[in-house]
């Protein structure tokens, strides 16, 4: 996962490690200012130019982080699946915005028109409606996703590796042996609908919250009003609003999405005889794979909003199959993907940008601890 250092003068070089040219003169307090850039430079607090070897090397220095207080691997790649799903959301708030919109049917059909609705009726701002619950919401979700994964394939890996060496289990019924062979099991697909799961039972509330602040900010003009208003209209279970959907939705999406990921990364590594992808290759590589799992499963991904949002219009279908009808008396099965073309706007870029970002604070955070990726 490192980049190879090259003495070409006129390359761009990252190092994560301190710089060893001459002591350089004390620099001065930098002020990076408020909103979402000042929050990721929280994160890197320091940054230095090396310009002694060449006009064009830069050098990058990133503070060390406390590794001996961050914990065990889980907690690290726990950390670096919040810190990935951060960053991602913080560049990404205006194609999730518009992509909410167009699935749940509010305002113009199309992007561009969904846009200009947007700039025209609550200004530029309005294109980052519902993002601080939505950062609120991405960073554990992506945390317990992530690290759910790593987890749970490191697990099943682990088991199929034992029952190997130890022989399967067998059962003898007259003349006939059965083997209980777990090989035929992907770990990656389990550990992908595993962490399909159980971000989803832990984070759907503050899905719930997102949507409503985005699709209606007259309605919810903030998080507290939300909450408020949510729980008033149906007690506790309103939070849980689209959960059956949403976790039948999660399971093929999440699923498809992780073995597409690791199946295209291990292809491509063997045809290209690399050990390791750059930034570049897992950024493509990621986009492939959203956009694969988003179009297998979007229909079931417009019944979740539908059901989740439908009380805001003043019906709310009773179920997913009633949702899925719907939808088809209404529009007919291309309104089974209405929304699609945002939906891949929006799950291209976020797939790739956080894998990119996920594989990288992996390098932070796990490579120095000597643990493998």
């Amino acid at each position: 996962m490192s980049s190879t250092k090259t003495e070409n003068p006129s390359s761009l070089s990252l190092s994560c490690s301190p710089s060893r040219s001459q002591p350089k003169p004390k620099a001065q307090k930098k002020s990076y200012g408020n909103g979402v850039f000042g929050d990721v430079y929280s994160i890197v607090k320091e940054m230095e130019i090396d310009l002694h070897n060449s006009p064009f090397d830069f050098r990058f220095q990133i503070p060390n982080f406390p590794h001996d207080t961050l914990g065990s691997r889980e907690v690290r790649e726990f950390m670096s699946g919040a810190l990935a799903g951060a960053m991602t959301k913080a560049i990404l708030a205006p194609l999730e915005t518009i992509r909410t919109r167009m699935v749940v049917g509010v305002g113009s059909k199309n992007i561009a028109g969904s846009f200009v609705q947007v700039i025209e009726q609550q200004g530029w701002q309005g294109l980052w409606a519902g993002n601080m619950i939505n950062m609120l919401r991405i960073i554990p979700t992506q945390a317990v996703e992530l690290g759910t994964f790593e987890c749970v394939k490191r697990a099943m890996t682990s088991v199929q590796e034992k029952w190997k060496q130890d022989e399967y289990p067998k059962l003898k019924i007259g003349c006939i042996n059965l083997n209980f062979s777990l090989c035929w099991i992907s770990p990656v697909a389990v550990a992908g609908a595993a962490a399909g799961v159980a971000s989803t039972l832990l984070c759907h509330p503050l899905e719930v919250l997102k949507d409503r602040l985005t699709v209606s900010p007259e309605a919810y003009p903030n998080l507290g009003i939300a909450i408020r208003n949510i729980y008033k209209d149906g007690g506790i279970g309103s939070f849980y609003a689209g959960i059956s959907p949403t976790l039948v939705g999660m399971l093929p999406y999440s699923t498809c999405y992780y073995f597409m990921y690791d199946t295209m990364k291990k292809s491509y590594c063997q045809t290209r005889n690399k050990k390791s992808l750059s930034r570049p290759e897992m950024l493509l590589i990621g986009a492939l794979a959203g956009f694969t799992a988003s179009t297998i499963s979007f229909p079931l991904e417009v019944a979740r909003k539908r059901l989740m949002v439908g009380a805001l219009q003043g019906k709310c279908p009773p179920n997913m199959a009633a949702a899925l009808s719907e939808v088809i008396r209404e529009e007919g099965l291309k309104g089974l993907y209405r929304g699609w073309g945002a939906s891949c706007l929006k799950v291209m870029p976020s797939s790739g940008i956080t894998w990119m970002f996920y594989e990288a604070w992996k390098d932070i955070l796990l490579v120095p601890k000597g643990y493998s990726l």
